[in-house]
């Protein structure tokens, strides 16, 4: 049996750079992910964890890689809901790659593509709920780089 993989791919106008610092930085992550803060240095090795707004924890991890505005690769595991931390760990992957060769954006876009999978079969349900929150969280990404504003606003429940 396979394991259960979600893939994401979006084109924002902005840089590798900045797409990085977006997804690096706790207020900017504040901002788009519904209300979800990180906390991480973003090195090899490191921790990683998304915080409510209230202090507890939603997820933790360790950063598996992190190449500066090209690549961050996260071991993932949801904390609060039991269904969803019983189902392991994940493995999420961020490319960012330059879209020069579009002509129609200038290039000034990026390409962001997000696999997000299980270790095993049993983490199809952390796949499934993952593959409803990571278009929303990216939209909002993606608008706050574009625009300066989010696209769906509220907060993430728990």
């Amino acid at each position: 049996m396979s394991k259960p993989t979600f893939v994401y791919v979006t084109y924002i106008r902005t840089t590798p750079e900045k797409l990085w610092a977006a997804l690096t930085d706790p207020v900017t992550v504040e901002k788009f992910w519904l209300g979800v803060r990180v906390e991480s240095d973003f090195r090899t090795g490191s921790p990683w964890m998304l915080k409510f707004t209230d202090g507890r924890t939603a997820d933790t991890g360790e950063i598996l890689e992190a190449v500066p505005a090209k690549r961050l690769v996260i071991h993932w595991r949801n904390e609060f809901k039991p269904e969803l931390k019983a189902a392991g760990f994940t493995r999420c992957t961020m490319e960012i790659e330059l879209a020069d060769y579009y002509p129609d954006f200038g290039g000034r876009a990026v390409k962001l593509t997000i696999t997000h999978e299980a270790e095993t079969a049993q983490g199809a349900p952390m796949i499934e709920a993952v593959s409803g929150g990571w278009p929303k969280v990216i939209a909002n990404l993606k608008s706050l780089l574009e625009t300066g504003d989010i696209a769906f606003s509220g907060k993430v429940s728990a």
